[in-house]
């Protein structure tokens, strides 16, 4: 699945829905946890499930960020959002396999309860605590809903004590733990968000960084990070061409004539770089065909 842009807004703001849904997102998320106010939250329910299908209306998947378990939030929210045209539903703080079997057995019992398809709601897991990262790979494999494996630093950060960075070495470990184990289980690993939306090299600068790790996408908080997550989380036109250079002349030369590595514009092209264009030609595909559903 497509999330190379995964913009938050909260649930229970209209004018910002609206707006979103004009941005090209891969992923709107309609959030009931950190930007609602403790006051707000029971009431954000009824304005989320209205705003669904204007959120997707251009296009972009509707997925919702409910409260973690420690709330007393979470079956509530669960009962609200599991409905017609919501595609996913974020579970934050998941420390664990008990928490996934849990949250898919409860999303599991509203669809039955309501008609709905058992398991076309997708799960994605936010890893933002210590416990988390060190279970992540037990969590990435507990359901067959799995969407994403998502990175929330803030939270992350404050459980270890320490504090955000501009050089964000202090995330390396997690960040890097978390996309191992995303692609160990076929997820999509997306990062968390850069909060200093006006600082448009530095949040380039991170996607960048996340990219290298394996990520294939970001959480956002802001409109304007929308084009640029777009950008940097496919694959370079220059790469898409090369791809698809060197997969044609390792059919032809190559697999055609029983030779196992050909030469190309002076380099050695084998079966493993072969497969690699292969990938860039496939996450390219898969993008394209994310956008033409979008209304432009």
């Amino acid at each position: 699945m497509v999330r190379r842009s995964d913009l938050y807004l909260p649930s229970n703001n209209t004018h910002m829905i609206q707006k979103a849904a004009t941005l090209g997102c891969d992923v709107i998320s309609l959030d009931l946890e950190d930007s609602v106010a403790p006051a707000e939250k029971v009431a954000a329910r009824k304005t989320l499930v209205e705003n669904i299908s204007v959120a997707g209306s251009t296009g972009s998947r509707v997925w919702t960020r409910i409260n973690a378990w420690d709330s007393d939030l979470t079956l509530g929210d669960l009962d609200a959002v599991v409905t017609e045209g919501i595609d996913g539903i974020l579970l934050p703080k998941c420390n664990g396999l008990v928490d996934v079997r849990r949250i898919d057995d409860e999303i599991t019992k509203r669809e039955r309860a309501k008609g709905l398809p058992i398991g076309k709601i997708k799960l994605a897991l936010l890893i933002e605590t210590a416990i988390g990262v060190l279970k992540v790979d037990e969590s990435a494999g507990g359901s067959n809903r799995l969407e994403a494996l998502i990175f929330g630093a803030v939270d992350y950060l404050r459980d270890m004590h320490t504090v955000r960075t501009p050089g964000a070495m202090e995330q390396y470990y997690a960040r890097a733990k978390t996309g191992v184990a995303a692609r160990t289980f076929g997820l999509v690993a997306q990062d968390a968000p850069y909060g200093n939306f006006k600082d448009v090299e530095g949040f380039k600068l991170d996607c960048e960084r996340a990219a290298m790790l394996g990520f294939e996408g970001k959480m956002l908080i802001h409109p304007s990070q929308v084009p640029i997550a777009n950008e940097v989380f496919a694959p370079k036109p220059d790469r898409v061409e090369w791809a698809k250079a060197i997969t044609k002349c390792f059919q032809e030369e190559g697999l055609a004539k029983g030779k196992g590595s050909v030469a190309y514009q002076g380099n050695m092209i084998d079966i493993p770089v072969y497969n690699d264009g292969l990938n860039i030609l496939a996450r390219q595909a898969e993008i394209d065909a994310a956008e033409a559903t979008k209304k432009h």
